[in-house]
């Protein structure tokens, strides 16, 4: 079964993956910071017990603390779980489904951080398969709600919704035409923020940004996705202009075919340079210009993150020899790619 981040789908030239995310509390439990160990695992396993007779969902219960650190983070380098959540992990679990669109996180931040990812702008799919899974864990658990101001949660940033809808955006050219900042400022104003790939504070490796919405409290759930929407979809619009400039210029073409002539011959490979790399390779194979699948590129972008190279291996490397199996990897993905295109 193919994972969210190797679909394209809709707009996916720009849009890599759309998340809709929950954050609820159980109302007779305090929130996690002040949660004993003891009565998180009561926690976990009140969640655990309301969604085990879903047999669709087929999601997989994983006690945080029965894995290792390398496990864990390979998570979090595939948008299941936030960097937060595998910093600490006693009494902590996760249930996923088997594509991995479908992640609930027990006790992060908050009890309940339930999240629906899909590949491409999926933003009405990802919302109603979510909020499926949100009226059934409602209509099972006791959520802390407010009538007046909406769903309790430990951040006050969280209050109302509880909701945060984001979109991954592949944004090379808007980079390299140094506009992101002035754009940062703009959608700022219309209550929504880019910022990199992992969250707040994280860079944006391969030029890859999420922009999601920052407000939750005092708007609903359906303007705060309009306006995702229509500011996600100004934001392709210039990127693909954006583009189309930049094609003119000899220079920009000859580092889209060196970038993918490095990652065919390399030998080594660090994960910046890689993310790089593979962030103009991408473009041109959206353009037409680079013989490789696009949904390779995608699959790379994810699967070669260290952890996740520790977990497929099954194996520590040390940082020399994991850029040397990065290397061999990519390699032969784009080899593999290119014979059967």
């Amino acid at each position: 079964m193919s994972k969210w981040y190797i679909n394209t789908g809709e707009h996916g030239d720009v849009v890599l993956s759309t998340r809709i995310r929950f954050a609820r509390n159980l109302a007779p439990y305090p929130f996690p910071a002040k949660l004993p160990v003891s009565e998180k695992y009561t926690v976990n396993e009140l969640v655990r017990t309301a969604l085990e007779d879903v047999p669709a969902l087929k999601l997989q219960y994983t006690d945080m603390n029965q894995i290792n650190d390398f496990e864990a983070v390979s998570l979090a380098e595939r948008h299941l779980v936030s960097p937060e959540f595998v910093s600490a992990r006693e009494g902590r679990s996760l249930l996923l489904s088997e594509d991995e669109s479908v992640s609930i996180m027990l006790n992060e931040e908050d009890h309940i951080r339930l999240q629906v990812i899909k590949g491409g702008f999926a933003l009405d799919e990802a919302f109603s398969e979510a909020g499926k899974i949100d009226d059934l864990l409602d209509s099972r658990l006791q959520y802390a709600f407010d009538d007046r101001i909406g769903y309790l949660t430990q951040c006050p940033t969280n209050l109302g919704t509880g909701m945060r809808a984001s979109v991954m955006l592949h944004l090379p050219a808007l980079a390299a035409c140094s506009q992101l900042a002035s754009l940062s400022a703009t959608v700022s104003k219309l209550g929504l923020t880019i910022r990199g790939s992992y969250g707040e504070g994280s860079s944006a490796k391969g030029d890859i940004y999420q922009l999601s919405n920052q407000v939750s409290l005092g708007i609903s759930e359906q303007a705060a996705l309009e306006n995702l929407k229509s500011i996600t979809l100004q934001l392709a619009t210039r990127e693909r202009t954006a583009r189309e400039e930049l094609e003119k210029n000899p220079a920009f073409l000859d580092k889209i075919f060196r970038s993918y002539g490095i990652l065919k011959t390399a030998r080594i490979l660090s994960t910046d340079e890689m993310m790089e790399l593979l962030s103009f390779t991408r473009l041109g194979s959206i353009r037409g210009q680079i013989p490789v699948k696009t949904e390779v590129i995608n699959e790379l972008f994810v699967t070669m993150q260290p952890a996740n190279l520790n977990s497929s291996y099954k194996t520590r490397f040390d940082a020399m020899t994991r850029r040397e199996v990065r290397a061999e990897a990519v390699r032969r993905a784009l080899e593999e790619s290119d014979r059967t295109d």
